[in-house]
């Protein structure tokens, strides 16, 4: 009987790269294994075609054999290592395609990325909308000098851990599946030391304190982060180093709140300027500048003072200082200033609605009410 072609088996061109191969054979062996198709000898003898298949065409050196001169090329090195029906058995192809999947494999021969710190940052109102330059120190871990890393007494290389043989990780079968976990000796290190370095006490690493310097922009705010990459814990077996994020605190402020883009603050003026108008110089960020109140200002007026707010870290114009003005009630009076606003009461009442409109407003809103509801 005539042997089929090796990639009409796999259903892949004769262009086919390694990972087209790898992903037909699976999609075959998935499906015809004996082990999920007992009894079938149909689906048997499909699952040894596509392992031939797949074993031949995976070897460079077999595949351009057989694309030169057929079957012929390949008849003395097909077949071997088989194990059960038709080769590997269903639960290490299982473990294998999800191993890849989720970066299976000797964990001894990984790198692990270090991880990130975060670092906080307490920052006056003037030091987050000016921006600053600073230092602040750091707890991490460093490379270990006594035993170069290692974390052995004598620098020598780790010994390679007995239960995984050096893996990092061990399979317990559990019925039909084979599970893959991290092993519980070496924690996935692959290696075991026995004799640790007094230094770091086998970790390959030990505690210190850095100094780095760092840039503050302008504009930030509670909240924001900034990122310094590669300044975080080291990485294991060489990987890279992870990030430092110095995460922002503003401190209260005892004249402004910002507001966004915006600072606020609250002006008391006396009544005297309240009712008569006048200047007074009030403080910002950049120094002082004169507000000018008008005649008759209500308390609560709010003022706005352009561009001496913030300077937005992402962009955008400036913000504004929003002043709002509160009329202070003067306390403490003396006998002859009492008489005083007692003869100034009496001329605001001669002058009837006109001194007082917002309160004559109010009156009349309330005797309205009492009326409506017989209070």
């Amino acid at each position: 009987m005539a042997k089929r072609d090796f990639y009409e088996i796999l259903g892949v061109q004769k262009n086919a790269t390694e990972a087209d191969l790898k992903r037909a054979y699976r999609r075959l062996a998935m499906k015809y294994h004996p082990d999920r198709n007992p009894g079938d000898a149909d689906a048997e003898q499909r699952f040894k075609e596509a392992k031939t298949a797949y074993e031949v065409l995976s070897d460079p050196q077999k595949r351009a054999a057989y694309d030169q001169f057929g079957h012929a090329g390949v008849e003395g090195g097909m077949g071997g290592g088989a194990r059960g029906p038709g080769g590997a058995s269903f639960s290490d192809i299982f473990s294998d395609v999800f191993g890849d999947i989720f970066g299976g494999g000797a964990r001894g021969q990984r790198v692990y990325r270090g991880a990130d710190l975060r670092y906080n940052m307490e920052l006056t109102l003037e030091e987050a909308v000016h921006g600053t330059s600073t230092s602040i120190k750091v707890p991490s871990w460093k490379h270990c000098d006594a035993c170069d890393g290692k974390g052995t007494r004598d620098g020598g290389e780790p010994e390679t851990c007995p239960t995984c043989h050096g893996h990092g990780d061990v399979r317990v079968q559990q019925g039909f599946f084979s599970i893959q976990q991290t092993c519980p000796r070496c924690g996935g290190t692959g290696t075991i030391v026995t004799d640790p370095c007094q230094s770091c006490e086998g970790q390959g690493k030990v505690r210190h304190t850095r100094e780095l310097s760092i840039e503050i922009p302008a504009g930030v705010d509670t909240g924001d982060r900034i990122r310094l990459s590669g300044e975080g814990e080291p990485g294991e077996r060489g990987g890279p180093p992870g990030d430092l994020y110095v995460q922002v605190l503003v401190k209260d402020h005892p004249i402004f709140v910002r507001d966004g883009e915006h600072l606020r603050c609250q002006v008391p003026i006396s009544i005297v300027i309240a009712s008569l108008g006048g200047e007074m110089e009030v403080p910002t960020l950049d120094g002082r500048v004169t507000l000018r109140i008008p005649e008759g200002t209500q308390s609560g007026k709010v003022f706005r003072i352009r561009g001496k707010g913030v300077k937005p870290v992402r962009g955008g114009p400036q913000g504004d200082l929003l002043c709002r003005v509160v009329v202070e009630t003067p306390v403490h009076l003396t006998r002859e200033q009492k008489e005083l606003l007692e003869r100034f009461a009496e001329t605001l009442e001669e002058g009837g609605d006109r001194h007082n409109p917002q309160s004559q407003s109010w009156l009349d809103k309330a005797k309205k009410f009492f009326e409506e509801f017989k209070l």
